[in-house]
């Protein structure tokens, strides 16, 4: 079975810096996209960033400029950096992989999540 496990999200200040580690195991065959996700009460789960295996980047608005996604490919992990922090950002951060076995055939996987609250 295939699972993701996060870690890093804790209890931070605004205008903090924190990075989050998402590695993947398990049967892998070809991992494509790689993200994370956030859900705070009352919101809906957003896209926070998602990158390729290439490389290319997509940002959520509220992140653009100030959070980073990175992803180790031979290591099957994906890293966020955020910067800036703000109490909007308090969420559960989930990781999140897009997968392809040798069929061909897609497969998703999330992780269970890590919790990121920026307060003072």
């Amino acid at each position: 079975q295939v699972q993701l496990v996060e870690s890093g999200g804790c209890l931070v200040q605004p205008g903090g810096p924190l990075s989050l580690s998402c590695s993947a195991s398990g049967s892998l065959f070809t991992i494509n996209i790689m993200g994370w996700y956030r859900h705070a009460p009352g919101n809906e789960r957003g896209l926070v960033a998602c990158i390729t295996r290439g490389g290319t980047t997509t940002y959520g608005d509220s992140v653009t400029g100030r959070f980073t996604i990175s992803r180790d490919n031979a290591k099957n992990m994906v890293y966020l950096q955020m910067n800036s922090l703000t109490p909007e950002d308090t969420a559960a951060y989930y990781c999140k992989l897009e997968s392809y076995d040798w069929r061909d055939l897609r497969y998703d996987y999330w992780g269970q999540g890590t919790q990121v609250t920026v307060s003072s």
